[in-house]
């Protein structure tokens, strides 16, 4: 899943990354608003992970969706 395809589907994966991390406010996912790095960078923020554990963790997030669409 590319950066593009975050955006473009932003509004459904929004609740699944508010599922996945509950610490991300409403406030932080709108800031957010499909930004692959700046979630990244409120994933490391609110959980106190380093900026690779935060993009592993992405990734792994985006595989599920991807695989959930197929």
């Amino acid at each position: 899943m590319n950066e593009d395809t975050i955006k473009g589907d932003w509004k459904e994966l929004k609740g699944k990354a508010r599922e996945q991390w509950g610490k991300l406010t409403d406030d932080d996912l709108d800031v957010i608003a499909g930004k692959r790095d700046q979630l990244v960078g409120k994933i490391q923020q609110h959980y106190g992970k380093t900026r690779e554990q935060a993009e592993d963790e992405l990734k792994a997030f985006e595989d599920r969706q991807h695989h959930a669409k197929v």
